[in-house]
């Protein structure tokens, strides 16, 4: 399996392939029966994807599923926490003790179209004109690690989710939230770039 990043600590194994095209994904091997009509049209990247999530799997828990509640994957037999991003040619997987959240977002200056979707405008006085794309791709990616670990009970990536200011040179703690008027869980995020794109980390 051409494993292209290792990222694990001591609560989790992290782990980042990116594709090769001799690499055999055979979906009769790979795939779980119980999602067959799950990916029955999926375009073949996407299925990809699914498939090397799966390989990873295989390697790391040969016994274990992936399986989905409301959209949401869960390991079957539940004996450990996961999280799973991909955006071609790249996959991840993350499984832990404790809850977590990853997300892989390449840099593309089409996000500041959306920026009034994901972010109140007190929340960007601390990014520099100049460095906006790489800011807000962090900030995104940030929001939806804290968004899968607490399974969409909080959907206002807007509303419910905030990053604090953080420096471009200091990316492997910056501190960020999931609150409403009534609770606030505290999290720090660790984010890590490669190829153009933006790995992040939340852990419970």
């Amino acid at each position: 399996m051409p494993l292209y990043r290792d990222f694990s600590d001591d609560n989790a194994t992290i782990l980042v392939w990116k594709y090769d095209e001799t690499e055999d994904l055979d979906i009769n091997k790979l795939l779980e029966p119980e999602n067959a009509e799950k990916v029955k049209d999926y375009h073949p990247k996407k299925l990809f994807e699914v498939l090397m999530v799966r390989q990873m799997l295989k390697g790391l828990k040969p016994h274990s599923k992936i399986l989905y509640k409301d959209r949401e994957p869960f390991l079957s037999p539940k004996d450990a926490e996961i999280s799973i991003t991909h955006s071609f040619p790249f996959a991840a997987i993350a499984i832990s003790k404790n809850k977590i959240g990853i997300d892989i977002e390449k840099f593309n200056p089409k996000i500041l179209r959306v920026i009034d979707k994901f972010t109140y405008e007190n929340e960007r006085d601390f990014i520099p004109f100049d460095k906006e794309v790489a800011f807000y791709t962090i900030i995104w990616s940030v929001k939806e690690s804290m968004y899968k670990i607490h399974h969409s009970n909080y959907w206002s990536l807007k509303k419910n989710y905030e990053v604090k200011p953080f420096e471009l040179k200091h990316l492997h703690h910056i501190k960020c939230r999931v609150y409403d008027n009534q609770f606030s869980d505290e999290f720090k995020a660790r984010v890590e770039f490669f190829d153009d794109y933006c790995f992040t980390i939340v852990e419970e």
